[in-house]
């Protein structure tokens, strides 16, 4: 009896998933309602309440659940930059590209703070991994948390302006600028410990 409960209450969750994903699309998230939500997904308001809070909060699962469908994970830096960013962060920019007017929305003046946190706690997850990993000395003096936060802040950063542009460039564009953003700073320590010898 509880996985058959189980079914219903993924099955519930995808259904307003998706209905908040194609209404933010069409609409925008500041003209989509609860009302809206619910009509799209075939559910009642209070099945609505018993699943999220509002509807900043099921767009912000609703994006993480596209991303596990998608397989865009972002991948790990690696210890030491090259020149080139990996095919992976390319794969990974594709889903914001493929779901473009979303996070256009998500990124924008009336967004959703929530899902852009939840995006940039990610990434400085993944950045406080890579150096650590590292041993790089291009944050000496500040903890390694701060660092990884202002990494990420970065990252978003350019991920929320390029998916907003109107001549969006092309994913091998926006992935060459996360890219110097994540390995610049191991690249000046390197020029300033070159150029002492």
């Amino acid at each position: 009896m509880m996985c058959g409960m189980d079914r219903r209450v993924a099955r519930t969750r995808h259904q307003l998933e998706q209905a908040i994903l194609a209404l933010v699309a069409e609409r925008g998230l500041d003209a989509v309602t609860v009302a809206d939500l619910v009509e799209r997904a075939e559910v009642n308001r209070s099945t609505f309440y018993q699943h999220y809070e509002d509807k900043h909060a099921l767009l912000a699962d609703a994006v993480d659940a596209a991303m596990s469908a998608d397989q865009a994970t972002l991948p790990p830096v690696p210890s030491d930059l090259d020149d080139n960013p990996p095919e992976s962060l390319v794969r990974y920019l594709r889903h914001f590209e493929s779901h473009a007017a979303v996070y256009a929305t998500i990124f924008g003046d009336h967004g959703s703070p929530l899902t852009v946190a939840r995006l940039q706690a990610r990434v400085a997850d993944l950045a406080q991994e890579a150096i650590e990993a590292s041993e790089t000395d291009a944050f000496a003096g500040m903890p390694v948390r701060v660092a990884a936060a202002g990494l990420a802040g970065s990252v978003v950063g350019v991920l929320g302006t390029w998916i907003a542009m109107e001549d969006r460039p092309d994913v091998e564009t926006a992935a060459e600028w996360i890219w110097r953003v994540l390995s610049e700073p191991g690249a000046q320590v390197r020029r300033v410990a070159d150029s002492a010898q």
